[in-house]
């Protein structure tokens, strides 16, 4: 790697790195225009016609198969829709695969990284998406920042505050599964668990998967909070596929008015 090459990483990670006291921060928004729920303060109607499912839980909850099967039946009934999931924006993903190559990713940092990935696929998908009356499928929201970054030692009125342009999903399915079951799907099906997945930066153990085990346990504990404040409709993810899969359609199609979103008909017919 040449010096201008090493300058520039250490200016970027430096950068993301600044404490949020000295950062500085964009105007705050209208109350009328903020979309995410604050304690104490009521919900904001929405501006969009679109709407927007989310899926949340631990890792191994069983929440990214469901949501596959519930996007292919939507597709196959012709409904107007779009996927997106966490973590999938390329705009910082050189950033953060150096990051992590390198192991220099703080609690704070990480967390900005990941605002920075959910602003900029808000900005260029979801919220064109919805103001276009489309249902938008989202595979983790902005409450996967909420529990993991928190796990990590985030404040949680930072992180609030951090994504408080984020528009308010329409129904977020949080899969609950007990940690053991979990955390048996995903070491059953990984060769190796990664650094940060499993939470080695945190200092919890040396062994990886122990690591692994107290860091999604915390994950855990903090999902369970938001249950309640966010409004989460909660499944059993310990249930057989089938039968998760038709309480999931069941609950779109009573929440949501699919017919909006229904194969328009050619002008003319």
């Amino acid at each position: 790697m040449t010096d201008y090459a090493q300058r520039s990483e250490g200016q970027l990670l430096s950068a993301l790195m600044e404490n949020q006291e000295t950062t500085v921060r964009p105007p705050r928004p209208e109350a009328s225009k903020t979309t995410l729920p604050q304690p104490g303060r009521p919900v904001p109607s929405r501006a969009y016609p679109g709407a927007l499912i989310v899926v949340e839980g631990t890792d191994g909850s069983g929440k990214s198969t469901q949501l596959y099967l519930l996007k292919r039946w939507l597709e196959i009934g012709g409904y107007r829709l779009h996927f997106t999931e966490w973590n999938s924006s390329p705009l910082v993903k050189s950033a953060t695969r150096r990051g992590k190559q390198k192991r220099l990713l703080t609690p704070p940092t990480f967390s900005l990284l990941h605002a920075a990935d959910f602003a900029d696929r808000c900005e260029r998908q979801i919220m064109p998406l919805l103001q276009g009356d489309y249902l938008v499928l989202a595979d983790r929201y902005i409450y996967t920042a909420f529990a993991r970054d928190a796990s990590r030692g985030c404040s949680q009125r930072w992180l609030r505050n951090l994504y408080r342009f984020a528009p308010v999903p329409d129904i977020v399915f949080y899969f609950r599964a007990p940690l053991d079951v979990a955390v048996h799907r995903i070491l059953s099906g990984r060769p190796k668990l990664k650094y940060y997945e499993a939470g080695m930066d945190l200092g919890l153990s040396y062994e990886r998967t122990e690591s692994f085990k107290l860091f999604q346990a915390r994950i855990l504990e903090e999902y369970d909070k938001m249950v309640d404040s966010d409004n989460f409709v909660v499944l059993d993810g310990t249930l057989p596929v089938n039968k998760l899969q038709k309480q999931m359609r069941d609950i779109v199609a009573s929440k949501i008015d699919l017919k909006r979103f229904a194969p328009r008909a050619d002008v003319g017919e």
